[in-house]
């Protein structure tokens, strides 16, 4: 088993990391997308060493019946919101229909929340024919990720990027289809946890998130 070691300070320490080895790929013209709220520190770094638009993809789980910590799907925001179900877990789980419209519906209203508490009016940058880097503080099963992307590619960017500080190798394998790169600082056969590669990895505050938000230009 591996040995878990703090190996990034902070979500900063882990972007500043990931910036490095994002400018030796030479992207043109990125956009930086952020899962938040764990993401966006990271992507802040990003944003600001390649001098790029940071914008938030938002996303929220829906959990599967009886056991909501298992992803049966997500809601992902944008012009036309969607839906993507794991069918797999929702075979298995036995979830309807009707249970998924509820679940959406629940989740809808914190996106929603979300939506209107982070970006306040701020302009967001258009995908369509850029490169796109999306970022996260680390993966666990890699669910939310893969919803993620499945609704950025509707945006129909020229090429997706994503960076990440730590996750599962069986997570990274999961999502490589969904990518064009991925880009992990620390890739780990025995996961215990996206907390534990962090010396401080405290929840972010919705004002802490407006204010790092806040700190980078749009475009």
């Amino acid at each position: 088993m591996e040995l878990v070691t703090r190996i990034f300070a902070d979500r900063a320490d882990a972007g500043r990391r990931l910036a490095e080895l994002l400018s030796d790929m030479e992207l043109d013209h990125p956009v930086i997308y952020a899962l938040p709220r764990g993401g966006v520190p990271v992507a802040v770094e990003i944003a600001k060493s390649m001098n790029a638009p940071l914008d938030l993809l938002l996303v929220r789980k829906i959990g599967a019946p009886r056991n909501p910590e298992v992803a049966l799907g997500a809601l992902v925001e944008g012009g036309d919101e969607q839906i993507v179900i794991n069918e797999d877990v929702q075979r298995l789980s036995g979830a309807d229909e009707a249970y998924i419209a509820r679940a959406a519906a629940d989740q809808r209203a914190e996106l929603e929340r979300r939506k209107a508490r982070y970006l306040q009016g701020r302009t967001r940058p258009n995908p369509n024919g850029r490169t796109v880097v999306v970022v996260d503080d680390g993966l666990a099963t890699g669910a939310t990720m893969k919803a993620a992307l499945i609704g950025l590619k509707r945006s129909d960017p020229t090429r997706v990027v994503v960076a990440l500080p730590v996750a599962p190798k069986q997570a990274l394998e999961d999502i490589e289809d969904k990518a064009d790169d991925i880009i992990c600082i620390y890739p780990v056969t025995s996961f215990q946890g996206v907390g534990g590669y962090y010396r401080d990895f405290h929840q972010l505050s919705d004002d802490e998130t407006v204010r790092l938000l806040n700190s980078v230009e749009t475009s």
